[in-house]
């Protein structure tokens, strides 16, 4: 048994974390017992789904989903989710990718001219 701060340490997120995860509905709330209370394996296996599903980009509401396929197993929902999250991460891989071309060049423009406005600071309106 742990208590909230010894969860909270165990999965490296902040007590206050613990909590909201619980307002959200993510995390079940014991009761207290003695005035403390205790949390078990399953809601260390459950923060730590949270925390590896949010680093995969998954949204609160869409963890919240993927949890409730857990009890169904729903394969087909859960790879639809995960599908749609790949195709979000394609596009904002492309937009960084174009991002990145863009100050590349503008590094390099501003390397090659030492003199006048910057072309950096420029391109951004200053």
């Amino acid at each position: 048994m742990l208590t909230i701060g010894k969860l909270a340490s165990a999965c490296d997120v902040g007590v206050e974390t613990v909590r909201f995860y619980q307002r959200k509905g993510l995390l079940g709330i014991p009761p207290r017992e003695g005035g403390v209370r205790h949390y078990g394996n399953e809601d260390l296996r459950r923060l730590r789904f949270i925390r590896k599903a949010q680093a995969a980009g998954f949204s609160l509401v869409e963890i919240r989903e993927l949890i409730g396929l857990d009890a169904s197993y729903d394969h087909h929902r859960a790879r639809e989710l995960a599908r749609s999250r790949i195709e979000a991460l394609d596009v904002r891989i492309q937009e960084l990718q174009q991002a990145r071309d863009s100050l590349e060049q503008l590094a390099a423009d501003c390397e090659a001219e030492d003199s006048g406005p910057c072309p950096i600071l420029a391109s951004f309106g200053l």
